[in-house]
């Protein structure tokens, strides 16, 4: 197995491809058996989709449209136009990629990816190392039920929602069967190295907790018989307003004051899948990036700059450490709103990536909601989480 990345600053797309390619050193050689491509949506969506296929050559690219650009082994690139590219050589192992509208049914049309990917690999009915995704946010619940539906529990899923900018739905997605906006890309990886990854976020649960007693998906209605709203108003300390008249963004203000949920316990410790509220409503609801329930219990969390900041560079010398200590190469997931509030200091997290994992090609792409696979649980969805997965060198 060789693993190859490349970075790219051009604000064009057809240039920025082939400034790719040049970094890739593709020509002379034979085509990648797979490539994972993300990047900025000042990179036009549909002219990347038009000059990608040839320039990589192989049927297994995936691509997606990543928060103002992306992160890697060669640092940051994020002027709103930064694009990377991960491609992996592995005659041995087997590599397919598929990509469907998600229409209404997101769970069928991730079935049916799936099993189109399996079939381009030539493993049909087999279950993959790892699963590598992007989908349009908003459905990601539904997307991974589908994905279960036919790898079971256990199978490793990864990956991220595609983003855009500033969260004006702009985001976009391609693979070997067209451009979506609302759409899903799948990728099937059998290498022949193993493949270890980990799946965490910088949060910790400062105390104040209750029950959803009302809710309806991603709106989160009431919290032990009152307003969302007003809880997390008091459970924050007024770092959550209170709407009057019209909805209210507070994506910004709650990247530190997230919620969480206790999905399981790691060696005694309780494990928070982190949600993302995004907007405060008139009515006293609070709309989510993830879906809640009834009955589900909430904790108000709390970041900081340096624990978001430092957790990166844990979760990837974590997966580094379950991969034998020797990596071939990563991908990274960062969310995209953890990135806006510690834009300043994104520096640091490629850095402490990069120092992590030690003299290896890797790609981090910011998304608008990451799926993982917490330690002993089967694939999520969360928000403002980090996941790395790191493919194992020869000698681990």
């Amino acid at each position: 197995m060789e693993i190859r990345t490349a970075q790219s600053r051009e604000d064009g797309a057809a240039i920025a491809i082939t400034d790719l390619r040049a970094r890739l050193e593709l020509d002379g050689r034979s085509a990648p058996d797979f490539v994972a491509l993300h990047f900025a949506v000042g990179l036009d969506p549909e002219d990347m989709a038009s000059a990608a296929p040839a320039a990589f050559g192989t049927a297994a690219l995936h691509a997606g449209t990543s928060c103002l650009g992306v992160m890697g082994a060669d640092g940051l690139c994020l002027d709103g136009a930064g694009s990377g590219a991960f491609a992996i050589w592995d005659p041995g192992g087997s590599y397919g990629t598929a990509s469907a509208e998600l229409g209404a049914d997101a769970a069928g049309a991730a079935r049916a990816a799936l099993r189109a990917a399996l079939d381009r690999a030539g493993r049909p009915g087999e279950l993959p190392d790892m699963v590598w995704l992007t989908i349009a946010p908003g459905r990601e619940e539904a997307v991974l039920e589908g994905l279960r539906a036919v790898l079971g529990s256990e199978t490793l899923i990864v990956g991220g929602s595609a983003a855009d900018n500033d969260v004006s739905g702009r985001w976009a997605l391609f693979g070997p069967d067209g451009l979506y906006r609302d759409g899903i890309v799948v990728s099937v990886l059998f290498p022949t190295r193993p493949i270890a990854s980990v799946y965490k976020s910088g949060y910790s649960p400062i105390g104040p907790n209750g029950l959803v007693t009302k809710a309806a998906g991603r709106k989160l209605i009431e919290i032990d018989g009152r307003p969302a709203a007003s809880v997390l108003h008091e459970w924050s300390g007024g770092v959550v307003p209170i709407s009057a008249t019209v909805p209210q963004s507070i994506l910004a203000t709650t990247a530190l004051w997230p919620l969480g949920r206790i999905m399981r316990h790691v060696a005694g410790v309780p494990f928070h899948l982190i949600v993302h509220p995004a907007t405060v409503c008139p009515d006293g609801s609070v709309d989510l990036f993830a879906d809640v329930a009834v009955g589900d219990r909430l904790f108000q969390m709390r970041g900081t700059a340096d624990s978001i900041i430092g957790r990166a560079g844990q979760v990837a010398g974590s997966a580094r450490a379950m991969a034998g200590g020797t990596v071939s190469g990563a991908l990274m997931v960062y969310c995209g709103g953890c990135m806006l509030a510690m834009r300043d200091r994104l520096d640091e997290v490629a850095t402490s990536v990069s120092d992590a994992l030690g003299e290896v090609p890797w790609i981090g792409v910011f998304t608008f909601g990451e799926q993982g696979m917490p330690a002993g649980d089967t694939a999520r969805h969360g928000n403002l989480m980090i996941s790395c997965s790191v493919f194992a060198g020869p000698d681990a």
